[in-house]
């Protein structure tokens, strides 16, 4: 496989422990950084629910999701407008709109005083929202752990060791809407600037609209996509740390087109007081303090000024 080829894997024979798969997304993650799955628990159908649910909100009126704007928080939770976002600080405010949400602890939890388990904002329209966003939430958990520890497997590391830190995970589930490019973008203007994402493994499902670029490890760009149903891997500055720099968390950014596009990543972190330094190396890099860390960087409304 070339270092700048974005595998396509049967995610049933990963999670089944086949050899040879293993060994490609092995290559895949510690090469690369990207890989796609396709045969999943995740039905189609699943993801067309939740691409549609997402895009009826987004389709509101200003005045109808100003009420979860979470401009008006302290914590990453409901709906961000265009500019609100900025993941790169030498580019503009990304355009895109989106929506977070993350895990429902139980009532009277005092770890829901914490940022990162903030309760969730569901807007009153459209009606099922929240019911929809909540089962595709659970659904696409359940799928990252067992991912994500077949990844660690596969990579050489205790599989069970991972499944352990993800009792109580600061996931976050966020629907993104990219409008289609405006005449007047600029060189620095992106639907989402070059990153790297925070956290340990992300889940992305998409609409299919081209947009995603990947950074290749000698300079340039690789387009990569999914069908509803399939789905785009890559990984975090968590991960990267817990393995000591063998899985990458590789830069990656979305340049709009001439089509709407509308994506569902789910960013999959583990609980808030995992320490994500390299296992036995005697470090401490607490989860928490690095995520939010990073969102008090990226979001417009919890930056210090």
């Amino acid at each position: 496989m070339s270092a700048d080829t974005i595998p396509r894997i049967d995610a049933a024979a990963l999670l089944a422990g086949d050899a040879d798969v293993q060994a490609t997304v092995a290559e895949a993650a510690t090469g690369v950084g990207f890989l796609t799955v396709h045969n999943t628990p995740i039905t189609s159908a699943d993801v067309a629910d939740v691409l549609a649910t997402y895009r009826a909100f987004f389709d509101l009126p200003l005045e109808e999701k100003a009420p979860v704007a979470m401009g008006e928080t302290s914590a990453n939770r409901g709906w961000g407008a265009s500019g609100t976002e900025q993941v790169n600080p030498d580019a503009n405010p990304d355009l895109k709109q989106f929506f977070d949400s993350g895990i429902e602890l139980p009532a009277g939890d005092p770890l829901a005083q914490l940022p990162c388990y903030a309760p969730n904002l569901w807007p009153d329209a459209p009606a099922g929202f929240a019911d929809t966003i909540r089962a595709y939430y659970d659904k696409a958990t359940d799928f990252a752990l067992d991912l994500l520890c077949a990844i660690a497997e596969a990579v050489g590391e205790d599989g069970s060791y991972f499944r352990g830190q993800f009792t109580r995970p600061m996931a976050l589930l966020r629907g993104n809407f990219y409008p289609e490019r405006p005449a007047w973008a600029g060189a620095k203007d992106f639907g989402i600037a070059t990153h790297t994402d925070y956290g340990c493994l992300t889940l992305l499902a998409t609409d299919g609209t081209p947009g995603l670029e990947v950074r290749k490890r000698g300079g340039g760009w690789i387009p990569v996509s999914a069908p509803p149903g399939e789905f785009v891997i890559n990984f975090g500055e968590m991960l990267e740390m817990w393995t000591a720099g063998r899985v990458k968390a590789t830069p990656h950014r979305v340049v709009e087109t001439l089509a709407e596009r509308i994506s569902v990543p789910l960013f999959f972190n583990p609980n808030h007081d995992t320490n994500v330094a390299p296992l036995g190396s005697g470090d401490v890099i607490n989860a928490r303090a690095h995520l939010e860390a990073r969102f008090a960087q990226t979001y417009t409304h919890l930056k210090v000024s």
